[in-house]
């Protein structure tokens, strides 16, 4: 409460304003409204001075006619403890007090005078309580975003009166209650019918979705309710929707409507982490779908679904822990396009056979069922592995990525070389885990196995005799290594007790899911091999121990084939390259020279080969591989696969074509451009497993493809994160003067805040002209932006190639984001997810403000010419929001 003192003069403060805004430009309603502000919040813009603020120009005041339409202050550090009073300002259109979370109090009732209102933004504040019943009488409102606040209550049900609204945001707060429904002549948020988007994540919702809440005529887009306590079954209605976003991490529970196969438009379905009970559903005929998420409910008991082959788009299928069982049809690894199947966690059995006709980039995970044996095939190149786990006691990781106590033993090999091995032998996966063997005359070549139960957690005392005589028989005919004898110093834990304690700790090479038999077919198809000096190299679950950095196709074979990403042995390289001819170079920079290259069969590829001086560790390198590898995303650029061989070391992209130098980039596909960039770094630091910070994020590395579709590339030698390490890098900087986070001049660290400041440079290169070489362009628009007291000078900054007229919806939140992004201290800019949704928001509403719902067409994602409002609406431009992990950056 004000004292009798402070309450005067603030009374007195007022009278003088009003007194002198009859004198000035600004209504003197607004003008007294905009001093009550002034007078109970802090650390407004210091331009905010005089008694007119559509005379002055006040930061972030936009006025017509002597009114106040525009309040936009996001980001500004305010300060106060109570919205204050708006309920003057009924000319306001567009009210902006986002990311200020020095902003307190509730939302009065007052701001249903705001009649006029079309876009409420106040995300990332820190309001508390109710949202006022009084909002839905705001009639012309099109989007509201109260995102990450502390509201609480119900939902009003008055929201449903909002006819003309697109987009309601109240993720990441405290609202509870039920979704609210219209019933007698109350309304409900089934009036919503041209509302596109509703994001409810994150809150503490509950009941049951009702069968009311959709309808046939509503133009849904996206509804994400997820990480609420939603529970009750899920509404046939449901099939009414053109596209269902996700409706994971609550308590929803009954069968899955027969009627979702009316979703012919869905993309993606994310129906995991629930209670659903019944049979799965036959999605067949949902022909766009390419994710598919059923993990951790309580369907019934059912083979692996045949509809699977029939989904031509289908990317990604995860139903792990859904009771499915029985034998994997080997018509589903045929699919073209899969990349990722988890089917962990359920009771899928028999032989294991994916056929010869499986993508290139197909990671499998199987973890925790009873597969009892493996169907290998000579022509497969492949790593099969487990996730990160870690076993107690004597116990090793097994195949089946079960904790088990394996047999462990040495297989001594007679023969001496294994360099005659190729692509074309029977072995070859031998030769290809073969590095550099280098034994001498006198010595055996010797592997050490581990061989592990298939049906308990050890071996009894009747199995282990049988093992160690069945594999000294020699029932093998090895043409191409001879006799071997197999020794062992014993086994440290029968299931039937009288332990016997080991002293030798073997190292994991060959390994068998059903049985000693299928450990001697396993290891003499070749999969597992190593020399047995020096240090380990890990892939995955398999030690390879080696004596060299070099790896050396001649001595060793081919390579494995890493989670999709192909071997090029460097003759390969050097014939798509035409002998590293200097036409062929595209490019060059600290890490060593780009080249164009043609594959055989017509793929157009860039490659990257390093000099000497700037090669990694034979280790750092194949891990790298093996993780970039996993990457896949629309915005990154793809890395097709890699040569080690001949002392080089080389990685092969997706060939991204320059764009003509002559292209002019309207406002709007800047916007898009820089949308997909920042969706594309967004995955690398949030998504990707192990988490990757690019390290040179600038201009240049943000390629556009031939539909002007950006890519993040060069993210090749990035620094993974690790969980040990939180997320900082102590190594050589990658990064290019005039991108370079300034923090690493004091830490010398570079971590995902680092990105972030680069993200930023390249934000307002998107802005503003080309500078002068040497010049900080974050420090000259800031330079301008302060000495301003509007926009004007902001937009002088411009580049002139955005086209004569262009109207610049979103410049100044932008150019408001950028400098949020370069940011001195790390602690004050946003991640990288922050940013796009951000970045989503400027782009919905200059789309809104370019087009008329008369002016929208079919145009599809593709064109290069245009871009109108469907482009983002449709779920394309969505395949990123409200998908981060609860859990934040996981570092190392």
């Amino acid at each position: 409460m004000l004292d009798m003192g402070s309450r005067s003069h603030v009374l007195l403060l007022i009278f003088v304003s009003q007194i002198l805004a009859i004198l000035g430009q600004t209504n003197s309603n607004d003008a007294t409204t905009l001093f009550a502000l002034k007078s109970s919040w802090n650390n407004l813009p210091p331009n905010w001075e005089g008694s007119d603020p559509c005379g002055s120009s006040w930061a972030g005041i936009s006025c017509n006619n002597s009114r106040i339409i525009s309040i936009k202050l996001s980001v500004m550090g305010l300060e106060g403890n109570q919205f204050g009073d708006l309920s003057s300002l009924t000319a306001l259109q567009i009210l902006d007090l986002s990311n200020n979370v020095g902003l307190k109090g509730s939302l009065p009732s007052s701001i249903g005078n705001l009649k006029k209102l079309i876009t409420l933004i106040l995300v990332g504040c820190s309001f508390f309580g109710p949202i006022p019943e009084s909002i839905g009488s705001l009639q012309q409102l099109v989007f509201i975003s109260l995102t990450s606040n502390s509201l609480t209550g119900p939902i009003p049900p008055s929201i449903g009166n909002l006819s003309k609204l697109s987009w309601l945001d109240l993720s990441d707060n405290k609202i509870s209650g039920t979704i609210p429904i219209s019933h007698d002549s109350e309304p409900g948020l089934n009036f919503l019918v041209n509302t596109r988007n509703i994001h409810f994540s994150k809150n503490q919702f509950s009941g049951p979705i009702q069968p009311r809440l959709f309808g046939p005529n509503m133009k849904l887009i996206h509804l994400i309710l997820d990480h609420n306590k939603l529970m009750g079954e899920i509404p046939e209605s449901l099939g009414s929707l053109p596209n269902l976003e996700r409706l994971d991490w609550n308590s929803l529970n009954g069968p899955v409507p027969s009627n979702l196969t009316k979703l012919q438009s869905l993309n993606e379905l994310y129906l995991s982490n629930n209670n659903l009970n019944g049979s799965i559903p036959d999605l067949t005929g949902m022909t766009l779908l390419n994710y598919v998420g059923m993990s951790n409910n309580s369907f019934n008991a059912l083979d692996v679904p045949q509809w699977f082959t029939s989904l031509p788009l289908l990317k990604t299928i995860y139903m792990e822990n859904t009771t499915l069982h029985g034998q994997i049809p080997v018509d589903l690894f045929n699919h073209p396009n899969l990349e990722t199947i988890g089917l962990a966690n359920n009771k899928l059995n028999r032989t294991l056979d994916i056929g010869t006709r499986y993508g290139n980039n197909l990671t499998l995970d199987l973890q925790n069922n009873s597969i009892q044996n493996f169907t290998q095939k000579a022509e497969y190149n492949m790593n099969i592995s487990c996730p990160a786990m870690s076993c107690n006691s004597d116990k090793r990781l097994s195949p089946t990525c079960k904790c088990l106590y394996p047999y462990t033993g040495t297989l001594h090999f007679v023969s001496q070389s294994f360099s005659n091995l190729d692509n074309s032998s029977y072995f070859k996966t031998l030769a290809g885990s073969m590095i550099d063997p280098a034994v001498d005359v006198y010595s055996y070549l010797q592997i050490e196995a581990q061989i592990f139960p298939s049906t308990q957690d050890s071996f009894n005392h009747t199995s282990i005799p049988s093992i160690g005589y069945l594999l000294n028989r020699n029932p093998f005919q090895l043409q191409y290594f001879g006799p071997f004898f197999f020794t062992s110093e014993g086994y440290c834990c029968f299931a039937d007790g009288k332990k016997k304690k080991s002293s030798h700790t073997g190292i994991i090479i060959g390994v068998s899911v059903g049985g000693a038999v299928l450990v001697l077919l396993t290891l003499c198809a070749g999969l597992y091999a190593f020399a047995r000096e020096k240090y380990v190299i890990v892939f995955s679950q398999w030690y390879l121990r080696v004596n060299s950095e070099s790896w050396d196709r001649d001595k060793s074979g081919a390579v494995p084939q890493l989670k999709g990403a192909r071997w090029f042995s460097f003759e390969e390289i050097r014939k798509c390259t035409n002998n590293f001819s200097e036409s062929n170079c595209i490019g060059s920079g600290g890490y060593g020279k780009v080249y164009k290259g043609t594959l055989t069969a017509g793929e157009v590829v860039a490659i990257k080969r390093a000099q000497h001086g700037s090669m990694q560790g034979a280790f750092e390198f194949k891990t790298e591989i093996e993780l970039l590898s996993r990457i896949h995303h629309k915005n990154v650029v793809n890395l097709v696969g890699f040569c080690y061989e001949q002392g080089e070391q080389m990685l092969v992209y997706e060939y991204i074509p320059k764009v003509k130098p002559k292209l002019q980039l309207e406002w709007t596909r800047r916007l898009k451009i820089a949308l997909d960039a920042v969706r594309g770094l967004a995955y690398l630091h949030e998504l990707a497993d192990p988490p990757i910070i690019h390290r040179d994020v600038k201009s240049n590395n943000i390629l556009l493809d031939d539909h002007l579709t950006a890519k993040v590339a060069d993210f090749g030698l990035s620094k993974l994160l690790r969980d040990d390490d939180k997320g900082h890098v102590t190594t050589q900087v990658k990064g290019t003067l005039g991108y370079l986070d300034p923090e690493y001049y004091m830490s010398q660290q570079l971590t995902e805040k680092s990105d972030v400041y680069s993200f930023g440079v390249v934000l307002l290169e998107l802005i503003r002209a080309p500078i002068e070489r040497g010049k900080h362009i974050e420090r000259l628009v800031a330079e301008t932006i302060y000495d301003s007291e509007d926009n004007s000078k902001l937009y002088q900054l411009v580049d002139p190639r955005i086209g004569p007229g262009s109207k610049l919806e979103g410049i100044d939140r932008l150019s408001t984001l950028a400098m949020r992004c370069v940011n001195e201290s790390g602690a004050d800019r946003p991640s990288m997810g922050e940013a796009v949704k951000e970045i989503e928001s400027i782009l919905e509403l200059a789309s809104l403000s370019k087009y008329t719902e008369e002016d929208l067409t079919s145009t599809s994602y593709e064109d290069t010419t245009q871009v109108s409002l469907d482009d983002f609406y449709n779920d394309k431009a969505f395949d990123y929001s409200g998908k981060y992990p609860s859990g934040g950056m996981h570092t190392t």
